[in-house]
């Protein structure tokens, strides 16, 4: 079914870029906004913006049945949900469906079986694919404490509906695993509606890999490299980049195919990342979740493969296919992207919302900005922090990274504390130039590094 006009149901950068692909392919759009969100240059791009309700997102972007009546009531035959929000609630593509509107993402079905993360873990298995040493789903302190027991400390405490690091925290002892559960469970239900968790083994040395994919729901997916997300705090990335040319080549291999075959043998639709952790002293793999949407990162990998991700979402939800075998797919060069966050990384990360009076982001060859930013933007203080995305691509890594820490060190921002002080600090550092990072390293041991400096 042709997509004739499309419903943008989210904000910020992500709505931007949408929009961007949108148009490139001739498509009306219609753009969902709160009331903080009116002036937003998201707005101003799309042919048409609503109004969903008040600043909230409780009030405005999470209302699903609102957010399909406005779809509905502007003449949309297809709803595209972003990332986060809504994005990963089957009950938006089940009530899309129900509505005879095309869902740009999977069927509600397959969101239910591999976005929960205990039933992703068991679906992994039955494909063959390893998962990370764990249990499923725990309900009291004995249980966790029995499990971790089994397993042997430290363990990671989980929520089953988790994503994003919310729910997760590290116990390295009874003592520890007592308040961590009570923290985990109360954050994942306040975040989630679901409290449940579950339990897997820490490993010390581990990176964060993940293989961007997209099938057509028909058994056909076709892989788009991999991405080291490995730099993080709190479980939240901070840089991307692809390809990861921390892993053997095995190991890659392995890592691709065990993505394919989960996500074909779902039957998967759309844009969908695999997330692993890669064991470094063991060099071995494991799954650890689905993210059934576009992700954050996704701007790393079109850099290296020339191909527009929005626009093979919905060409895949349409059902005109993926068009892409994977002898067409191919990787050039190096890719890597800094986040911009409005937080002060010098007064631990607190929010730092107001109007930017100053907005001067720099310009060169292999750079690009995905922002809904500009100058006389009021970064509002209702939803994430980010508001923007720096991405450099050269022929290597190094060259990538040359032109990262540059482009770093020559944007103007003014008003708003970001995050791009230490972004410039990590890219300059011997750990991340020579790529011997963890993801425990930025917070065990750069982030007290980088207080120190000036």
């Amino acid at each position: 079914m042709a997509v004739r006009r499309l419903f943008i149901a989210n904000r910020g950068e992500i709505a931007v870029r949408i929009l961007r692909t949108a148009k490139l392919l001739g498509l009306q759009t219609v753009l969902g906004v709160s009331e903080a969100d009116r002036g937003t240059l998201a707005a101003e791009m799309a042919d048409r913006t609503v109004v969903l309700g008040p600043a909230p997102a409780s009030q405005s972007y999470l209302r699903a049945p609102l957010v399909v009546h406005a779809a509905l009531a502007t003449g949309c035959d297809a709803l595209h949900p972003g990332y986060g929000f809504l994005s990963e609630k089957p009950e938006l593509s089940r009530l899309c469906e129900e509505e005879g509107i095309t869902f740009i993402g999977p069927k509600a079905e397959t969101i239910e079986s591999l976005g929960d993360k205990l039933r992703g873990r068991a679906f992994a298995r039955a494909c063959g694919v390893a998962t990370v040493p764990g249990t499923d789903s725990i309900g009291t302190i004995d249980e966790a404490k029995n499990a971790a027991r089994a397993l042997g400390f430290p363990v990671v405490m989980k929520a089953s509906a988790g994503g994003g690091g919310k729910g997760m925290f590290k116990a390295s002892s009874n003592a520890v695993l007592e308040e961590s559960f009570e923290r985990a469970s109360r954050e994942s239900e306040a975040a989630f509606g679901d409290g449940r968790l579950y339990m897997e083994r820490y490993i010390e040395r581990a990176r964060h890999v993940e293989v961007q994919i997209v099938g057509d729901g028909q058994g056909k997916v076709v892989h788009f490299g991999e991405r080291d997300c490995t730099v993080q705090r709190r479980y939240q990335k901070l840089l991307e980049e692809a390809p990861a040319t921390a892993l053997t080549a095995p190991v890659r291999e392995r890592l691709h195919a065990g993505a394919v075959k989960l996500t074909s043998s779902a039957s998967y639709r759309g844009a969908g990342t695999v997330e692993f952790l890669y064991d470094v002293d063991r060099d071995d793999i494991y799954f650890i979740e689905v993210n059934s949407r576009i992700q954050v990162e996704h701007p790393v990998t079109e850099a290296v493969t020339g191909r527009d991700l929005i626009a093979l979402q919905i060409s895949a939800a349409a059902g005109d296919g993926i068009g892409v075998t994977q002898r067409q797919v191919s990787v050039t060069g190096h890719a890597i992207e800094c986040r911009i966050n409005a937080e002060d990384p010098r007064n631990n990360f607190a929010p730092s919302p107001g109007r930017i009076t100053v907005w001067a982001p720099p310009v060169g060859a292999g750079l690009r900005l995905d922002t809904h930013a500009r100058q006389g933007y009021l970064v509002p203080p209702f939803y994430d922090s980010m508001i923007g995305k720096l991405i450099a691509h050269g022929k290597d890594r190094k060259e990538a990274l040359t032109r990262l820490l540059d482009a770093i060190r020559n944007f103007g921002i003014e008003g708003p504390k970001t995050t791009l002080p230490l972004a410039a600090f990590i890219v300059s550092s011997a750990d991340f130039q020579s790529n011997r990072i963890t993801t425990h390293w930025l917070e065990e041991r750069a982030l007290s590094a980088f207080a120190a400096s000036n």
